[in-house]
């Protein structure tokens, strides 16, 4: 078996890849592993970690040795914990386990039917609605970034993921992001009418195509404006926005955790369907294999 380091093309300001090939003497794929290296400042302790084998070549030693380089390179870029997801009850999830990850995190993944959806949901008083499609407007674009500090506090079980300081460079970066993959990012957000600062927002994209399940980024309300249904108000308005621009987009695709009960309840609400789960383990480095 031989292992073989791999060029990453898209170099992000928030992140970067390492990858690796494992392949037999003929040259024949066995299985890779990529490795993802969070740039932020508030988050360069982490790494992600996401290892394939065929299912053929499994049990011969792949995994743990594409495991092996990306905790080695991990460990010499200086991070102290590796994530990795999978499926539970799974080979995946056993071949983790016995390897010092443990799980801290069960993901809920859900799915809306835009047919089935409930848009029932009141206006909040003090508050108004604005939208926008790609690039935040420039006279919001302070403001927004500093309506992301909203996520800090989401419940994230026992993932060590740190805090990232937004900057409006940041913020224009995600719109930018989603562009060059084709597709339409839409961003609803909550506005303090008294002081005129953002106080939530939510974020969608759906597909170039127009076509398909849309999938839902982050939605989040600052801890001072917390109390008064924005979140569920400015998703079923962005449920109702994507219904009238894109009739070709029949669902949208969330992911919780398991922990978010507020957000649980809120996409509930709104007709959201459990599809599937998923965990993520921590191994945190530095600590016997």
């Amino acid at each position: 078996m031989h292992l073989t380091a791999l060029a990453d093309l898209e170099q992000r300001a928030s992140s970067h890849r390492l990858a690796w090939l494992a392949s037999d003497d003929d040259g024949n794929p066995l299985g890779s592993a990529f490795l993802r290296l969070f740039g932020n400042d508030g988050q360069r302790h982490l790494a992600e970690v996401d290892i394939r084998v065929h299912p053929a070549e499994r049990r011969r030693g792949v995994g743990q040795a594409l495991l092996d380089a990306a905790v080695d390179a991990a460990t010499a870029d200086g991070r102290r914990a590796v994530v990795a997801e999978t499926e539970p009850d799974t080979d995946g999830a056993r071949f983790l386990s016995k390897r010092d990850f443990r799980k801290v995190l069960t993901l809920i993944f859900t799915r809306l039917a835009l047919t089935d959806a409930n848009l029932g949901t009141r206006s909040s008083a003090g508050y108004r609605l604005v939208s926008w499609d790609g690039q935040v407007p420039d006279e919001l674009a302070d403001s927004f970034a500093e309506s992301r500090r909203a996520m800090d506090d989401m419940p994230m079980g026992e993932v060590d993921y740190g805090r990232v300081d937004w900057d409006v460079e940041q913020v224009k970066a995600i719109a930018k992001a989603a562009e060059k993959r084709g597709e339409l990012l839409h961003t609803v957000a909550a506005v303090h009418e008294r002081t005129g600062a953002i106080a939530g927002f939510t974020e969608l994209t759906v597909p170039g195509t127009r076509t398909g399940d849309g999938q839902n980024y982050g939605t989040g309300v600052l801890p001072g404006h917390r109390g008064h249904g924005l979140g569920q108000w400015m998703k079923a308005e962005a449920i109702r926005l994507v219904r009238e621009r894109h009739p070709g987009v029949t669902g949208l695709l969330t992911d919780t955790a398991e922990d978010n009960v507020p957000m649980r309840r809120v996409n509930e609400a709104l007709g959201y369907a459990t599809v599937r789960t998923t965990a993520r383990y921590q191994r945190k480095l530095g600590e016997t294999r």
